[in-house]
């Protein structure tokens, strides 16, 4: 059995900001175009997030484009829309969150098996310094790896 999975988009900008402990595969709740929207490739989670409210959890500020092809209903843009995970991971989120202040955040978007599913991470923020010294051992690593090459 092989799960095809295709990776529709990626949050770059959450690796730079936040050190990610955990991640979790969640599906989410959408309507009708949205997902033939999402296929084509129109959707951004660069200024999303993920909160939980009543034991539920949601991803907030992600743009979903509208579809082209769509007849009058056109759901909105921004709207929140349900991620859909068990009981006992919402439980375990939001003790980690409540307790020792993680945030949510959305990793990755993709198709697993024609279904759309949302990667999030359970990240602590990083510091100003903690971002320099990650991109100073990036810049030592590619400097290495070219003299090794040139070797």
């Amino acid at each position: 059995m092989s799960c095809a999975i295709k990776i529709i988009c990626n949050n770059k900008k959450a690796y730079h900001n936040y050190f990610i402990s955990d991640t979790y595969e969640s599906g989410i709740q959408l309507l009708g175009s949205e997902v033939k929207s999402i296929r084509a490739g129109g959707i951004s989670i660069n200024d999303a997030f993920v909160s939980l409210k009543n034991g539920e959890v949601y991803l907030k500020n992600a743009y979903i484009k509208p579809y082209e092809k769509t007849s009058a209903f056109a759901p909105k843009e921004l709207r929140n829309r349900k991620l859909l995970l068990h009981h006992y991971e919402i439980d375990k989120l939001a003790k980690q969150v409540i307790v020792k202040g993680y945030s949510l955040v959305p990793l990755k978007v993709y198709l697993k098996d024609g279904l759309v599913k949302v990667e999030i991470g359970l990240a602590k923020g990083k510091k100003l310094y903690d971002k320099r010294e990650v991109l100073k051992q990036k810049t030592l690593k590619l400097q290495l790896d070219r003299e090794l090459k040139n070797c």
